[in-house]
């Protein structure tokens, strides 16, 4: 069917589809209409605005009544084949080839969502009826079922991807609490009871029939919904629905049986009964460590379709936790000896009602099962002592700036939550839409709001009700039992199977393995062509550099004759380094880099102390002579800007470069170089301040010691960086002993720890090491440099040092890796996580770099190498390659892994085989993988802060051209396949070789001796250890010294 576009977007009808609801927010470009076949049922929301990304949710209500893991394990399932395209994988390499970076989803309690998002709309119009053609008619084959979800291998052992995540989920602290805590406040006949991720014991019985049911219920054109968000054509997205959509649905004659219920909203699970009284139970966590455990409060919170209470509450719980001098902040947490280290309040979307849960991190194990109590009480003082007026306007100012700059950087992001819920719990016709986004009339009419209305708020859901607690409880006992229980079933499991049973499993999983593995024919992906990169709307960017020389950058600056003049008549002389990156945008970030080359490596693991008290340490003021305590500071810095933050680098690079970052509205840019020159220069180490910092990081070690993820990433630093790396001695096994050590030291000669700081600080400021960046909008500013020059006079005109890079910090090992190899048992995990490393190239122009990121497109991708034979085998759940330029370094990862060994193994055989000619790949996988690329290159561009940060990025610490990233495109299209079997054979090879590369594995101890063995019979040197036998230098991406005010600066 085709129809003319010129007045589609104001027909209330095309085709099949009715316009239900159209609304322009006043407050934004953004134009939501939502749509709804009349035959077919399926809903259609789309935002339409300007970005260079377009992104799609596809929502399925999932109800379910047990632990089965239904939902979770369709999930999966979806992208193993459909009925038009019945071959595994074929759904993400369209995906690439339509510059996207693949598929992805998540399963919640009450829904999964399918996502792309890809680099402009043709790619994504030509996928839409791809993608819905695999959520609603997937093959659900038992041969998918087997690898994607659950199989036991020739050992005996369970496994499969699904399972794999749910073990490395199952018994962690989080995932305990929660579960008990559903179960507590929502009785019998309530979907909010089960674990959707499916318990490790029911996807052991699980069974595919059980999935193709739960599919047919369910998975229905009536019970999904497609919210599309960027700049897509509706005549274009009307035409795609109709004539290819909604033509296969109406072909296999879905209509709502007479039965049909809409999940949650017509069913038992709405018959919620709210808490008759205060419900108190423990939970028990797998951790030899047993300092500290977990604590959830749940409230009952606002009705679903009561917005106004639920922004209330969102700006009382930032009133008071947001912040070191928020009220509950400040009783239980910025204290020497503090009761827990993060306090959150979040209100998750429920039918009847919602959930207001108040969750509490790393409480000291003696303090657990009172703390819920001494909240309360606090609650009560904060209400009769009145709350600070003046401060909670200043929290609704400051929580509206940040939705205005989460609405110029992420507005898909920002809305897809609430329309998700409205589609979930809304009404049908949409009406309700509208309000729900209008964020910004919520703000004003809590503007207006009295103390005692706010007082009331804290009354009734906070002070009043009876709510339900769960206390997790650290337990080395259960730790041994779990460890000792898994190994007893699984030996009677293999007792069970005998020789034949398991050799039965090993010859199901091979076949399973190779039916998923059928070629797709090249017909499927020659048919779909390839967008165009001119269609692509990139941000533009403009240039200026003022003050000495950049010895690092290698190009010049691409600069803008309307930006150079505006720059230009300010005629102020700066005598140091600054650059502008003007793009259009409503904020402008100030940023300061600061080197820590010269730093001496005894003051190197107090930065992360230094970087958590950076905003919350008493300042003299330069401009006034005065002094600000701590509190004043921070209530000046959340009053005046829209975010902050302190970090060690960039974007995962120059670790060696600390980083001081604020953005503000265009009218305070004055008023943030100040703050930026207070706090870097005229803070004042105060002991008890310093304390108060030391005390949260300590408390926070055991929970961060938990996370398999964090420590296999700090001891793989270990074995390749040396004393001089300062983002090793920021990591978690590093602070782990350098912090008590602080701790005692502030004790008793807090005048030497002062005197360190004060030497630390001496460093960072040489003028030598200092850039400074201004990213936004300056072409709004009247005087870009005026304001420099007012607070940083002092600073002397001097050459720049070259910008520190990652490889000047290696240990002997880490530039020549060689046979080492450290296996890390930790008690609180079950499954595995490892890295693999290697010597690659370094420097980001080098002249290799194109062929090598094909290359790991090839073996990463969605559906790539990689994928296929580790996680589509069910060896780990995450798997892939990564080049650190910085310090070059080729790694190879596994995590969540049932087997790391075996994983290791199977890749080793991969690049193996692609490199000697016996595998191969296609020009189709080629040019997939470079359109996948496309999307990676718009998307680290595609706002405006992104955009403005990068071209700093690139010209001023990379030394390359401000378009280096998006230039890099050209090069890429002419890698070929040679090319990249040429860069796996010389590059890729040696990771898989022990005798050059190194490994760190942790994993669960039932887990450790066969990752032992495994790793010495291939000839590494393995040194095994437990976590807390002794601490020693890593690297760990959630652990990088990164303290901010918890928004987004970019």
């Amino acid at each position: 069917m085709s129809q003319s576009s010129i007045s589609l977007a104001q027909e209330p009808s095309f085709g099949n589809f009715d316009l239900i609801r159209r609304h322009n927010l006043g407050f934004s470009d953004v134009l939501v209409s939502k749509w709804r076949s009349r035959v077919s049922g399926l809903n259609v929301i789309h935002l339409d605005y300007e970005a260079p990304i377009v992104k799609g949710y596809f929502v399925v209500p999932t109800e379910i009544f047990n632990d089965s893991g239904c939902p979770h394990t369709l999930e999966h399932l979806v992208f193993m084949g459909s009925e038009q395209y019945p071959y595994k994988g074929v759904l993400d390499n369209l995906a690439n080839r339509a510059f996207s970076e693949g598929t992805n989803a998540w399963t919640d309690i009450d829904h999964t969502c399918y996502t792309i998002a890809t680099a402009g709309q043709e790619g994504f119009l030509q996928l839409l009826p791809i993608y819905v053609d695999h959520v609603l008619y997937p093959t659900l084959t038992k041969h998918g079922f087997v690898t994607e979800v659950h199989h036991i291998n020739s050992k005996g052992a369970d496994s499969g991807v699904v399972y794999s995540e749910m073990q490395g989920r199952e018994n962690t602290p989080g995932d305990l609490i929660a579960l008990r805590m559903s179960r507590l406040i929502n009785g019998p006949g309530s979907a909010y009871r089960s674990e959707t991720g499916g318990l490790m014991e029911a996807l052991r019985s699980l069974t595919v029939e059980q999935i193709r049911d739960y599919h047919q219920t369910y998975y229905v054109p009536y019970n999904l919904c497609l919210i599309i968000a960027g700049k897509v054509s509706m005549p274009s997205l009307l035409n795609v629905l109709q004539d290819q959509v909604e033509r296969s649905i109406t072909s296999h004659q879905h209509s709502p049986p007479p039965n049909w219920k809409r999940p949650f909203v017509e069913t038992a699970t709405a018959n919620r009964v709210p808490l008759q009284q205060t419900r108190k139970e423990t939970v028990e966590f797998p951790e030899k460590d047993e300092s500290t455990g977990e604590l959830l409060m749940t409230f009952v919170g606002s009705s679903p379709n009561d917005y106004l209470t639920a922004k209330a509450l969102e700006v009382l719980a930032s009133y008071l936790t947001s912040s070191p001098v928020a009220p509950l902040n400040k009783e239980f947490i910025e204290t020497a000896s503090p009761l827990c280290t993060d306090i959150s309040l979040t209100e998750n979307t429920r039918m009847t009602f919602c959930d207001l849960e108040l969750y509490v991190a790393s409480v000291p194990a003696r303090d657990l099962q009172t703390l819920d109590v001494r909240f309360r009480d606090a609650l009560r003082r904060i209400a009769s002592g009145g709350l600070d007026m003046q401060r909670m306007r200043m929290v609704i100012e400051r929580e509206k700036r940040k939705f205005y700059s989460a609405l110029e950087s992420s507005r898909g992001d920002l809305f897809s939550g609430v329309i998700i819920s409205e589609f979930l719990y809304g009404r049908e016709d949409g009406e309700s839409l509208p309000a729900a986004m209008n964020e910004v009339v919520l703000f004003t009419k809590l503007a207006t709001w009295s103390e005692a209305e706010w007082v009331d708020l804290l009354q009734k859901y906070l002070i009043s009700p009876p709510y339900a607690v769960i206390y997790g409880k650290p337990s080395a006992i259960l730790a041994d039992r779990l460890e000792s229980d898994e190994k007893v079933r699984v030996d009677e499991q293999i007792a069970r199977l005998d020789k034949e049973g398991l050799a039965k499993a090993a010859s199901e999983l091979q076949t399973a393995q190779a039916y998923n593995d059928r070629p797709i024919p090249s017909r499927f992906l020659t048919s779909f062509p390839l967008p165009s990169v001119g269609n692509i709307s990139w941000i533009p960017v403009q240039s200026v550099r003022n003050g000495v020389p950049n010895t690092q950058a290698a190009n010049p600056v691409v600069g803008n004759d309307e930006l150079t003049s505006h720059v230009a008549r300010d005629r102020s002389e700066l005598p140091f380094f600054v650059q502008y990156d003007h793009v259009k945008s409503d904020f402008v970030t100030v940023h300061a880099f600061m080197s820590l080359a010269e730093l001496p490596d005894n003051l190197r693991p107090y930065v992360t102390t230094y970087l958590g008290s950076f905003f919350s340490l008493p300042i003299t003021q330069q401009r006034t002579g005065r002094t600000l305590s701590h509190e004043e500071v921070i209530n000046s810095l959340e009053n005046e800007t829209v975010s902050y933050e302190g970090s060690l680098g960039l974007n995962g690079y120059f670790g060696e470069l600390a980083r001081i970052s604020l953005k503000v509205e265009v009218v305070q840019y004055d008023k943030a170089i100040a703050w930026l020159s207070d706090l870097i220069f005229r803070s004042e180490f105060d002991t008890e301040r310093l304390e108060v910092t030391a005390a949260k990081i300590q408390q926070s070690l055991p929970e961060a010691k938990r996370d398999g993820n964090t420590v296999v990433s700090s001891l793989s630093g270990a074995l390749v960086y040396a004393s001089s790396s300062t983002t090793q001695a920021a990591t978690v096994l590093n602070q782990v002993d350098f912090i008590p050590r602080l701790m005692e030291k502030l004790k008793t000669a807090p005048d030497e720890v002062i005197a360190d700081m004060l030497d630390l600080r001496k460093y960072l400021v040489r003028p030598s090491g200092l850039r400074f960046g201004v990213t936004g909008n300056i072409l709004a500013l009247p005087q870009p440099k005026a304001p420099w020059l007012r607070v940083f006079k002092s600073l002397s005109t001097t050459e720049l040092q070259p910008v520190p890079f990652a490889y000047n910090t290696l240990s002997p090992l880490g530039r020549s890796p060689r046979n080492k190899a450290v296996v890390l048992t930790l008690p609180s995990i079950e499954s595995a996580y490892a890295i693999h490393s290697t010597s690659a190239i370094r420097g980001f122009d080098h002249a290799e770099y194109p062929a090598l990121r094909v290359a790991l497109e090839v073996l990463n991708a969605t559906e790539g190498f990689f994928w296929r034979f580790i996680r589509g085998a069910g060896l780990a759940y995450g798997v892939g390659a990564s080049l650190d330029l910085e310090a070059g370094l080729l790694h190879f990862s596994t995590y969540r892994s049932s087997n790391p060994f075996q994983a290791f193994q199977e890749a080793r055989k991969v690049i193996q085989a692609l490199s000697d000619g016996t595998m191969s790949f296609d020009e189709t996988t080629l040019d997939s993988c470079k359109s996948a690329i496309v999307y990676a290159v718009t998307q680290s561009v595609s706002t405006p802060g992104r955009a403005a940060l990068t071209s700093f990025g690139n010209q001023v610490l990379r030394g390359v051209s401000q378009n280096h990233t998006s230039d890099l495109l050209k090069k890429y299209q002419a890698v070929t396949v040679q090319d990249v079997i040429e860069a796996l054979r010389v590059h890729f090879l040696p990771l898989f070789d022990p005798e050059r590369s190194v490994a760190a594995v942790v994993t669960g101890p039932a887990k450790a001796t066969d990752v032992t063995h495994g790793l010495e019979s291939v000839g590494f040197e393995v040194e095994q250890r437990e976590i807390s036998s002794e601490a020693w230098l890593g690297d760990t991406e959630d652990s990088e010294g990164e303290f901010s005010d918890g928004s987004d600066t970019s």
